[in-house]
């Protein structure tokens, strides 16, 4: 249950963050939009801290995931560390779209992990 509770935390949060940024034509348009760069880096939050919460066992079959880059993500957000526009700009680019493919990968090759009951 746990499992399935984190990746359905990391979709949604990702979907949010893709559907905010979709219309976007690239990186300056989301840095000029200050409130949707601003809903974007909320959602980066709890997607970050969600998959800093990962069990070692999820953590160690997801190992493609670039787990330095959410963590240095993370604490920059979490800290209200700036400049930060590298980051954001990763996440939004790479660090979500390639998170969210290879965890469900992950669980359509391992279903029994997110059962509820497991």
């Amino acid at each position: 249950m746990y499992h399935r509770s984190l990746y359905d935390i990391v979709m949604d949060t990702g979907r949010s963050i893709q559907e905010l940024t979709r219309e976007m034509q690239g990186e300056e348009e989301l840095f000029a939009s200050t409130l949707t760069l601003r809903a974007v880096e909320a959602q980066l939050l709890i997607m970050a801290h969600t998959l800093g919460n990962m069990t070692p066992a999820l953590h160690s079959r997801l190992m493609e995931v670039d787990w330095i880059g959410w963590a240095t993500l993370h604490d920059k957000l979490r800290r209200g560390i700036q400049p930060r526009r590298e980051e954001i700009w990763y996440a939004v680019s790479a660090l979500v779209p390639q998170s969210m493919t290879l965890l469900s990968e992950l669980r359509r090759k391992q279903p029994v992990w997110f059962e509820i009951n497991y």
